[in-house]
């Protein structure tokens, strides 16, 4: 396996682990959902907003945004803090915009090759050392964007096991492998 199959083998999984964790938190009353625990972003909401507002800002900025900020983001605010113009209030709109920024992805790593693995890609921070340029490769974004969802996906089962949800979502990639192994036999 050459590096952009196994960057597009992560993705595919990091994909297939939020529609998991998306999944699980619909069944979570609104309350259960917003509830402050000691752990991530602090509420299982907001967690899952900040992986959805990660996974937004890096694909705007590998597409040549250097200071993309999640539409509805304020600074230092996740989305969804406020009502602001694009603000992501419910699961339902998390949902439908998750769906629509994993087909933008789903192209982007479609076109990916080992060559644009090396490119250099810009990022000027709006959060830590605001406004520093800082240049990142393109395969290093891609791979963060993965290990940073495994974290955040980690933190959110944790949330989930102290709200009491009997059936945790399995986010194993060799989950994930052996499913589509039971499929094709």
């Amino acid at each position: 396996m050459d590096a952009s199959t196994v960057i597009g083998r992560l993705h595919e999984h990091r994909a297939w682990t939020n529609r998991k964790l998306l999944a699980a938190a619909g069944k979570l009353t609104d309350e259960q959902l917003r509830r402050d625990l000691p752990i991530g972003q602090g509420c299982v909401w907001k967690s899952l907003l900040h992986l959805y507002a990660a996974e937004y800002v890096w694909l705007e900025t590998i597409q040549g945004d250097p200071t993309a900020t999640c539409p509805g983001d304020a600074p230092g605010q996740l989305p969804g803090n406020q009502a602001g113009e694009g603000a992501i209030e419910t699961l339902d709109q998390l949902n439908e915009k998750w769906n629509a920024l994993e087909s933008r992805w789903t192209n982007h790593l479609d076109h990916l090759d080992s060559e644009s693995l090396d490119m250099t890609v810009y990022r000027i921070s709006t959060s830590s050392n605001g406004g520093k340029k800082r240049a990142t490769s393109h395969g290093d974004i891609l791979l963060h964007v993965c290990t940073h969802a495994q974290y955040t996906t980690a933190q959110v089962i944790n949330m989930l096991r102290q709200l009491g949800v009997a059936e945790l979502p399995d986010p194993m990639l060799i989950s994930l492998a052996r499913s589509q192994c039971v499929e094709n036999m």
